[in-house]
């Protein structure tokens, strides 16, 4: 028996230990699991560190509270804190230096700047000069805002290289002397390097000159400036340099001569550019009206932009609406899931590349945003498999710096896209708070930085709070959308420098016959038919006797200075130019009633312009009803006549519910672009747009492609083949000429509104002196006004006549040159009509009844004075004056066309 207890007793030892030694076998290898998955998953940045998490000092950082710039004294931190100096730049210009001693080789010695001692020697070379040339490399692909990289700075005798990522915290060294008026900075497009150097490092330009400006100035055909080293210095440079990796250490040799030729022949470059100005300057003693002095004038009121961030109301939310529309929008309802998904992954999108500092494409490009959302993967290997596929697919077509596999924030955080792509989160904001609490919380994976620190504050959760509530949401988002549509009309279209200049012209007897700008008074100087008798503000007195005086004409309206403000509310930060009569009626007035006229073209802010023009085009539609002519043409193109394309003229219907140019062009886009994956009904909705214009007939591709250009300026006709382009010119069928499409499309002539502009232009440029006070602060820009007409109202000349069909129908007969970008034909015929019932009485009533609209629209408080809904505009003309009515030969009512 003992034997036997032995020999159990050793079984269950020996059984015991295999246990044990298998339990610790599957504890290591799940040990082991376990801590690859951790691998997996933790931040790359704790292994990677960043150049920009050297910095001691950032002024910008990722989080969601906006930029505060520098606060002079107890100024605000919303205004510029030089505001006044660059306003008295623009005022009165300096220039008394030339910019360089001539054209030097670059040759290999330069100057690298990368400790504080070096930096305060250069301060003090600087701060000798009276000009010195600047330009900045900036990196962007990994980092959320971006950051100045180097700075390269040139004087008339040495280069420099300053390496601001060692400076970064000690570059504020250099702000005195960027802020100096005395000194001046030349750079080559400006726009963006004065705000990253603001967002950097609170350096404010004060001084400067814009080469790009000079050239626009100058009408150069390119104002790149590697043209300009080309045309001047005959040296080529390779900008793909622009792209590179600023941050390495050390820079190429390659990199640093592309940096160095950037600044080196700038100066020169200016001084040759500036002689091509002084050219062409005025005749007269007064230096102030050269064309040098308006290009430094143009060239400073960039440095009066401001740099901020944009603000969403929730992370994502811009990027999402743009990716939606672009991509979503015309695939129907089926595809509401997918739009939540995109929403899902570009808040977490937006919200990690601010904790990596990392750039929105880096982290996540749009292909794969919508990849993701369509296919929906959930496992490791389909993520990473749809995101290289999209990326790949995507540079195919273009030459994206985006990678072609998932970038290391990715597969960083791999684990937290099952959850993005399931029905597991109810809320956008529930994703805030998770990414928040996973990566920056106690325990979070990723380091904590002075770019990704401010996310934490409760200053900025608050966004969060507030769209705690879907009915507040919503509403939220549409009032940041329109915030962030109101900048970005606000920064393309609003006047970038002062339009009321107040100079004035005085008759030879002393009296003033008027307020205008500075270019009007270059006309007279430059044909000496005036002299100089006041520099500030500029005025001139008349050589000749002027017929009549504005106020024997009752047109006071032109001797009053004028403020540069809008006329609604008074806003003075932003304005632009508003047309109380609508470009598609004005454009057809006698030549002899619109030009030259400043009183009904005013300045307003985004927020009235919105309101005028509301009201603008309601009381389109009461006059169309009013009179019986419709806005839009009914039928462009009729099968019937396509074999008819030798013929000078075409027959247009323009019934009720025409189509308009918007309406076919859109259409016709959708329907390329996503015809195949639309829902039927959908589908066909937009066929029947574009059939309706081609008649009725069925449509093929080839007319979809033509609908495109219908109305299109040549110059938009290349911007679109540009934008387009494969699509566009890889198929010869798909191009067509302005021939070919007067044939197909019955003989009318889809022209440039310019061609048929030009002749009023060159009439505008004669005869001026017969009458000089109406040549008030808007007439530099009466050809712009014709320009809008063309993108706004899309007027043109239409002759021709109004015929009735048997059914009632109205027809036009129209010449070759015809805009349909708008409502052309049916402001033509209404002029016309008012003409041969009224004659000019006629139109002044019209006119009087659009500036009754203006005033119930926008209730004006600060209108210029002598500004009056019942202004006639009478006035006489010299014997010898094109806009004379008994020297035109063209019929009554017609314009000299």
């Amino acid at each position: 028996m003992d034997d036997k207890h032995k020999i159990k007793i050793a079984v269950t030892i020996s059984c015991l230990a295999v246990v044990s030694i298998l339990f610790v076998n599957k504890f290591l290898k799940h040990r082991k699991r376990k801590h690859n998955n951790n691998n997996i998953n933790s931040c790359y940045l704790k292994s990677q560190v960043k150049p920009q998490h050297t910095f001691k000092r950032v002024l910008a950082n990722n989080s969601y509270a906006p930029f505060k710039h520098l606060r002079l004294q107890d100024g605000s931190t919303d205004l510029h804190p030089y505001e006044s100096e660059i306003m008295d730049l623009m005022e009165k210009p300096l220039l008394d230096f030339k910019f360089s001693n001539g054209i030097t080789d670059m040759g290999d010695k330069y100057v690298w700047v990368d400790d504080e001692s070096k930096l305060k020697e250069l301060v003090e070379v600087l701060s000798k000069e009276r000009v010195f040339a600047v330009d900045t490399e900036q990196h962007s692909l990994h980092s959320f805002l971006g950051f100045t990289a180097l700075i390269q700075i040139s004087t008339r005798d040495e280069d420099y290289l300053v390496d601001t990522i060692a400076l970064h915290d000690t570059m504020g060294i250099l702000a005195p002397l960027f802020a100096d008026p005395n000194i001046c900075k030349v750079f080559h497009g400006a726009d963006n390097d004065v705000i990253w150097l603001q967002r950097d490092f609170h350096i404010y330009v004060v001084n400067l000159f814009d080469t790009a400006k000079a050239c626009d100035l100058l009408s150069k055909p390119q104002r790149s400036l590697a043209y300009l080293l080309e045309t001047y210095c005959g040296v080529t440079t390779n900008k793909l340099y622009q792209r590179e990796d600023w941050r390495q250490r050390p820079l190429s040799t390659d990199m640093v001569e592309y940096a160095r030729m950037d600044a080196h022949y700038l100066l020169y470059i200016a001084d040759c550019l500036v002689s091509e100005l002084r050219l062409q300057k005025n005749a007269g003693p007064n230096d102030k009206l050269d064309l040098v002095f308006e290009a430094i004038r143009r060239s400073n009121a960039l440095c009066l932009q401001l740099f901020s961030k944009e603000l969403e109301a929730s992370p994502g939310q811009s990027a999402a609406s743009s990716i939606i529309s672009r991509y979503l929008n015309d695939l129907g309802s089926s595809t509401a899931n997918m739009q939540e998904l995109v929403r899902r992954l570009c808040s977490w999108r937006d919200l990690m590349a601010r904790i990596h500092d990392e750039s929105l494409k880096y982290v996540l490009s749009d292909s794969a945003v919508v990849a993701l959302a369509e296919k929906s993967p959930l496992t490791t290997t389909d993520i990473c498999a749809t995101i290289s596929q999209a990326d790949m697919d995507v540079d195919v077509l273009s030459l994206s710096s985006a990678p072609r596999c998932p970038s290391s924030v990715v597969l960083s955080h791999l684990d937290v896209f099952p959850c993005l792509l399931q029905d597991e989160i109810n809320n956008l904001d529930d994703i805030f708070q998770l990414v928040l609490k996973k990566h920056l919380g106690p325990n979070g994976s990723c380091p904590l930085s002075l770019y990704n620190y401010g996310l934490l504050s409760k200053t900025n959760i608050k966004v969060s709070d507030r769209l705690s509530s879907k009915g507040n949401k919503h509403k939220l988002l549409k009032q940041v959308a329109r915030k962030a549509s109101r900048e970005l009309f606000v920064q393309k279209f609003s006047c970038k420098a002062p339009v009321y200049h107040n100079c004035r012209i005085y008759a030879n007897d002393g009296r003033l016959l008027c307020y205008c700008d500075r270019k009007k008074l270059e006309w007279y100087l430059q044909r000496d038919l005036a002299k100089v008798v006041d520099e500030d503000p500029p005025a001139i007195m008349l050589l000749f006797e002027p017929k009549g005086r504005p106020e024997d004409e009752g047109n006071e309206f032109y001797i009053h200075s004028k403020k540069n403000i809008c006329v609604g509310c008074g806003e003075g930060k932003h304005y632009l130019r508003y047309r109380i009569i609508p470009s598609c009626y004005r454009i057809h007035f006698p030549e002899h009633l619109k030009s030259h006229r400043s009183h009904d073209i005013v300045l307003v802010c985004v927020d009235c312009h919105e309101k005028a023009h509301s009201s603008a085009e309601k009381y389109k539609k009461k006059v169309a009803s009013e009179f019986g002519i419709p806005l839009f043409v009914h039928k462009v193109v009729d099968s019937n006549d396509e074999h008819d394309s030798g013929s000078s003229t075409s027959v247009l219907k323009v019934g009720d519910g025409g189509v308009s140019p918007l309406e076919l062009r859109t259409a016709a886009m959708a329907l390329i672009r996503h015809g195949p994956r639309m829902p039927p009904q959908r589908r066909e909705e937009l066929k029947q747009v574009v059939m309706k214009y081609y008649g009725g007939r069925d449509i093929s591709e080839e007319d979809l492609e033509n609908a495109l250009l219908v109305g299109m300026s040549p110059h938009e006709r290349r911007r679109l083949r540009k934008k387009r382009g494969l699509s566009l010119n890889n198929s010869s069928g798909n191009i067509v000429s302005d021939k070919e499409l007067e044939s197909r499309n019955g003989g009318v002539q889809l022209s440039s509104p310019d061609k048929s502009l030009n002749v009023d232009k060159e009439d505008r440029s004669d005869n001026i002196s017969n009458s000089p006070y109406i040549n008030s602060e808007f007439n530099e820009n009466e050809s712009s006004e014709l320009e809008n007409a063309s993108v706004a109202d899309s007027s043109a000349k239409v002759n021709g006549s109004i015929h009735q069909s048997g059914d009632g129908v109205g027809f036009a007969s129209c010449s070759s040159k015809l805009s349909l970008l708008g409502h052309g034909p049916h402001g033509k015929q209404v002029v016309d009509f008012l003409l041969k019932e009224h004659g000019e009485d006629g139109i002044r009533e019209f006119c009087q009844r659009w500036r009754q609209v203006f005033v119930e629209a926008i209730h004006p408080r600060f209108l210029p004075a002598g500004w009056d809904v019942t202004h006639s505009g009478r006035r006489e003309y010299g014997d010898y004056s094109v806009y004379n009515p008994a020297n035109r030969v063209s019929p009554a009512g017609g314009g000299k066309d």
